[in-house]
């Protein structure tokens, strides 16, 4: 695994909103074009993320019928996690009682927020 690629991906809002919309959406996915409506994204914009998110490793694609159907590679986002604390707490996470070493929440939620629809609306809001 490439961590290093992985977190490079994840390090931009909109990839990091978009991944964790797929995670929420479960092993179905969605269409592109319902990821780019929640989103409030442009479709090469979208493309743009979703290939980024899909060279580290993190999503899958696949075709139904028209349609282009991401979702988030479980796998992987395992992995990550996994490397991420396998030596937390120099590998007793039960010792160490650190909440980072269970499972659960640990940074504030990077959905979309109201007046931040990332790149399309701050084009928007520059212009005017």
């Amino acid at each position: 695994m490439d961590a290093i690629l992985s977190l490079a991906a994840l390090a931009h809002e909109t990839r990091l909103d978009i991944y964790r919309l797929l995670v929420e959406a479960g092993h179905g996915g969605l269409a592109a074009g319902s990821i780019a409506e929640h989103m409030a994204l442009a479709a090469p914009t979208l493309s743009f993320h979703l290939r980024h998110l899909k060279h580290a490793g993190l999503v899958d694609c696949r075709r139904e019928g028209r349609s282009l159907i991401y979702s988030a590679d479980y796998d992987r986002m395992n992995g990550l996690v996994g490397y991420l604390t396998e030596n937390c707490c120099q590998g007793d996470a039960a010792a160490c009682g650190a909440p980072a070493c269970a499972p659960g929440p640990i940074v504030a939620s990077a959905r979309v927020r109201e007046g931040s629809r990332h790149e399309a609306v701050s084009r928007t809001r520059r212009r005017q």
